[in-house]
């Protein structure tokens, strides 16, 4: 049976934190039949994240969905800290109990609860732990395969360093280039049904689950769009952006940033540095073990008008001496253009 979607985002889906969700219905491919998300019941997806784009009707409870339909509950939200919420788990518990599997990019293993796994064993309904880390990761090789990586790299989480890397492989598939998206998170093999959770991984390993990613990514193509995670700066998940920058061991670094951001979402004490200031970061740490260059800037303008984005990246492009767009709003051609 095909997988029928409900997206749950907890009151959150208007919120960047649904990054889980949005991604899936911007860029997805199974079926989405309802949002579930009493904030903004009765509404349309499309309607309150416009870069969503299907019109995908928002309902209250788990039990709207599945009268719609639904046979797959999906965890739309990445949570500061990943970890499964008591009002989460009744929300999980009514889905199993009503013949749905369930699908999460949790840190919180389904199939590790007690209470889920029995509540699904019961209900003969399948648990799906998206982050759960592939046997057998070691440190990365010292070889890398002959392919030109691409890296997205950010000033913060939740600003869209999956959707740039997204549009550019479809950039450049587009142009007839083989070329392919390597996920790095939940939300990226939700989508493409391949990948490793590189957040979920032990520490020691994260380099060597980029390099492995990197490895099989090149068996599918010669052009590898590698998916960024967190942010050199930010205090929660530095060490998994510095492992997976260090694994992948990129060619190109792309750099993206939310117009107007000053300071790291979850920790407003902490404050964003120029971009300027950012590349030569990124550079640097990346200079430790091969040179790389930012090749361009990828702004989120969400929330701004087409005047004042174009105005932001104006800023950018006199900033940095680098091309910048954002490449969900105005297309991906220029950032292809600098990696290429």
């Amino acid at each position: 049976m095909a997988d029928r979607l409900a997206l749950f985002t907890g009151g959150v889906f208007a919120d960047s934190h649904a990054k889980t969700a949005h991604g899936i219905l911007r860029y997805g491919t199974r079926e989405v039949v309802a949002v579930v998300d009493d904030t903004s019941a009765g509404a349309v997806a499309s309607d309150v994240v416009p870069y969503a784009r299907r019109a995908v009707p928002i309902v209250g409870s788990v039990a709207e969905a599945v009268k719609l339909g639904s046979n797959v509950l999906v965890i739309g939200v990445a949570p500061f800290g990943g970890a499964l919420t008591q009002e989460w788990r009744a929300a999980l518990l009514e889905a199993i109990g009503a013949g749905l599997s369930v699908e999460a990019g949790l840190h919180t293993v389904l199939s590790d609860d007690p209470e889920l796994s029995a509540a699904a064993a019961a209900a003969g309904v399948e648990l799906r732990d998206l982050r759960a880390a592939p046997a057998g990761l070691s440190v990365p090789p010292a070889d890398r395969p002959d392919a030109r990586v691409v890296h997205t790299v950010g000033s913060d989480c939740a600003i869209g360093k999956m959707s740039v890397t997204l549009e550019l492989d479809a950039a450049a598939r587009a142009r007839g280039l083989s070329s392919a998206f390597v996920a790095t998170g939940q939300t990226g093999i939700a989508i493409t049904g391949w990948g490793i959770a590189v957040d979920h991984v032990i520490s020691d390993f994260i380099s060597g689950a980029a390099s492995r990613l990197v490895h099989e990514g090149a068996s599918r193509a010669p052009l590898l769009f590698v998916e960024g995670q967190g942010a050199l700066g930010h205090p929660a998940y530095s060490g998994v952006t510095l492992g997976l920058l260090h694994g992948c061991l990129p060619d190109a670094l792309v750099l993206c940033h939310r117009a107007g951001a000053t300071f790291i979402d979850d920790y407003p004490s902490t404050p964003i540095p120029s971009l300027t200031e950012l590349i030569a970061l990124y550079e640097g740490a990346i200079g430790w073990v091969r040179p790389a260059r930012v090749t361009a800037i990828a702004l989120n303008t969400r929330g701004l008008s087409d005047d004042e984005a174009r105005a932001e990246i104006a800023r950018a492009v006199a900033e940095t001496g680098l091309p910048a767009t954002d490449p969900v709003r105005f297309g991906a051609s220029p950032i292809l253009e600098a990696v290429l």
